[in-house]
């Protein structure tokens, strides 16, 4: 009875170990700092879930996202710091995601303000450094709307592209449609409208819209784009047409030169998308999965298995969502 007794007391007197959001967050560092990045994502959430209301955590998640490309899910992250207080840090790393993401007169504005809020900070240097980027690239973005329709405008971009390149084609057409009907200027809408509704099963109206627009505007890259895609998926030999014209251009712009390479790629035209691939540089395309997902099958198309696979371990890593998905040896769309 005494034995037992004894043991009761001393069993009493430990004190069980209970994870807090300082532990977690330190693990997710640590795995950060070794690039696992999906493993950082899991341990900085759970730091997140213990203290929601602490800055420094979302701010260190969203970095992790920027890393791996994933800037519009950095971006809400930083917007929920700032809608909760201010921490001076979100506007550095708030303006760098909008540089990845070409909106250059939104990273111009949050760089400002990260200097005009702390001008000796942390990030001084690299907010001076992206201002002169910003001021020797040009300002592609002109002020023509006044700032709250260019921060609607913002909005309904990234949040259809985050549809867009998760094959979320419903969850899209709602916001193609307001682009659409409060911005008539912003011409690319109409096009990626045409794509969501081919995907959404209305493809005999997507095919007539890039028609119609091919009447008054013959030379449209879009149209042509969109109609070799769309014929293609249909059957119909006409596709072919599409992509002797589409490749006699040789676009300046970067998510032009990558609409092409990937829509060479779904055609199953893989000479001709590798070399596009192949002048595709920067930021702008390793933040879609899709580009690394069609580069990768082009490459193993092409004859090129280790450069696929090179170009899917990275992928994965900035992308973890790519897992879903069978590989470069697997044509599924």
């Amino acid at each position: 009875m005494i034995k037992g007794k004894r043991n009761k007391t001393k069993t009493s007197n430990v004190t069980p170990f209970i994870p807090e959001g300082d532990f977690y967050y330190t693990k997710g560092v640590e795995a950060f700092k070794k690039r696992k990045f999906d493993v950082a994502i899991k341990w900085i959430q759970k730091a997140i879930e213990d203290k929601p209301y602490f800055p420094l955590y979302k701010c260190q998640l969203s970095i992790i996202y920027t890393e791996t490309g994933a800037y519009h899910k950095a971006n809400q992250l930083l917007t929920e710091v700032l809608q909760t207080g201010e921490y001076v840090d979100c506007y550095y790393l708030a303006a760098n995601n909008y540089a990845h993401l070409g909106l250059l007169q939104d990273a111009k504005k949050y760089a400002q303000m990260y200097l005009d809020k702390n001008p000796d900070g942390d990030f001084s240097d690299d907010a001076v450094q992206l201002l002169d980027f910003i001021e020797i690239e040009g300002e592609e973005e002109e002020e023509i709307f006044a700032l709250e329709d260019e921060d609607e405008l913002i909005i309904l971009q990234e949040t259809a592209f985050y549809h867009i390149e998760n094959n979320e084609w419903e969850k899209a057409i709602p916001f193609i449609e307001e682009i659409m009907e409060n911005f008539p200027d912003q011409k690319l809408a109409v096009h990626d409208y045409a794509q969501a509704l081919f995907n959404t099963g209305k493809k005999e109206e997507a095919m007539h819209i890039e028609e119609d627009l091919l009447i008054d505007y013959p030379n449209n890259l879009h149209s042509h784009l969109n109609l070799a895609l769309f014929y293609y998926e249909t059957g119909d030999p006409d596709y072919q047409k599409h992509i002797q014209i589409v490749n006699n251009i040789y676009p300046m712009h970067e998510e032009q030169k990558l609409r092409i390479a990937e829509v060479f790629a779904k055609t199953a035209n893989y000479a001709l998308a590798y070399e596009r691939y192949q002048n595709v540089s920067g930021e702008q395309a390793k933040r879609r999965a899709s580009y690394y997902k069609w580069y990768s099958i082009t490459a193993y198309q092409s004859g090129n298995p280790s450069k696929a696979l090179r170009l899917w371990e990275e992928g994965l890593k900035r992308h973890p969502k790519l897992s879903e998905e069978e590989g470069p040896w697997t044509l599924n769309k």
